[in-house]
């Protein structure tokens, strides 16, 4: 199914997985149906907890689980929060795996997630809006490894894989659970003696009427490029991010968010200033490094250089979230980069 975007998809994937477990629930509504809980990582994208809220189980039903320092989700923690769901009566109906997480680009690990859903026989969804790209590389779609056994995957060509917006797909593996799910058999739009074969006919199955046909701007691209296209250029924004890491890990002045090389684009990291190289680790020293990356993405954006995201995570202050893209990339650009953020940040 072709969606409006990621967070449409993943709300998608909780109308299924709910519908599945209780059909009933089409009918008579959520006041038919036990209290459902959903578990997803802390650092998974906001959309699952949206989601919850616009379908009626809301935000509280859905328990974020804790993370590894590179921002994993830890199976052991999922399992012991499914366990305590279940001695409180409620009923787990979704885990919402997520490969590669919008800040530090990490992938769930997959394969112990999918044990433990089929442990609680629970629904199991991929968010790979992000990361599902990397199923496109041979180098790195190990990454992904234990995806094959989700019930349904949230992908979005108009990430990774640069296909004008919007282009965003959930697959679901059973077939004809989203037309039950979703199919209101309005007999003024979806004849069912037309002369034409009615397997076109897909509109039933979502909950737009009327939509774009999102399919063939990927549809087109890949004729174009092809998987060993897209590959490339999936492979050269991942070793730009290298390039990038590599520089800054050792550099005067940069210290990286977490330790390792990231698992995606994301490269996340400090820029300290001269005034605060010296200071040792206390409040003071969060509170000015938390004023040190907004200071410097206002003057990118003044000057008109370059343009990085920032944001805080947790406890830690403001740090740089660099994402690489754009296969038009250089290693002259990640070089600028580099110099550009020292320009700008040398007196704060």
């Amino acid at each position: 199914l072709w969606t409006p975007g990621g967070a449409i998809s993943n709300m998608y994937a909780m109308l299924i997985a709910r519908f599945k477990m209780f059909p009933e629930v089409k009918e008579k509504g959520m006041a038919a149906i036990p209290r459902l809980v959903a578990f997803t990582s802390e650092h998974s994208h906001f959309s699952v907890k949206k989601g919850a809220a616009a379908l009626g189980i809301g935000t509280d039903s859905v328990i974020l689980i804790r993370c590894d320092e590179r921002g994993k989700m830890i199976p052991s923690d999922l399992e012991r929060r499914i366990v305590e769901a279940k001695q409180k009566g409620f009923v787990p109906f979704l885990v919402s795996a997520t490969a590669g997480t919008t800040v530090y680009g990490a992938f769930d690990p997959l394969i112990a997630i999918a044990d433990i859903c089929k442990k609680y026989k629970i629904w199991m969804h991929v968010d790979g809006a992000w990361g599902g790209g990397l199923l496109m590389s041979r180098k790195h779609k190990w990454k992904l490894n234990g995806i094959e056994r989700a019930n349904s995957v949230t992908w979005n060509p108009h990430k990774m894989m640069g296909v004008p917006l919007q282009c965003s797909a959930l697959l679901v593996r059973e077939e004809g659970l989203m037309q039950s799910c979703n199919q209101m058999h309005a007999s003024y739009l979806f004849q069912q003696d037309k002369h034409y074969d009615l397997s076109y006919d897909t509109g039933d199955k979502a909950l737009q009427c009327g939509r774009h046909v999102d399919v063939f701007k990927l549809w087109l691209m890949w004729r174009a490029k092809g998987t060993t296209g897209f590959e490339a250029q999936i492979d050269k924004c991942l070793e730009l991010a290298e390039y990038l890491y590599n520089k800054i890990k050792n550099r005067e002045g940069y210290e990286m968010v977490f330790d390792g090389k990231p698992q995606h684009t994301n490269v996340c990291f400090w820029y300290i200033p001269p005034s605060l190289r010296g200071m040792e680790d206390s409040e003071e020293r969060v509170t000015r490094l938390m004023k040190v990356a907004p200071v410097i993405k206002a003057r990118m954006m003044e000057y008109g250089t370059t343009m990085v995201s920032y944001q805080p995570l947790g406890d830690k202050a403001n740090f740089f979230r660099m994402v690489i893209s754009n296969p038009a990339a250089t290693h002259q650009d990640i070089d600028f980069l580099i110099d550009e953020i020292e320009r700008l940040g040398q007196d704060l």
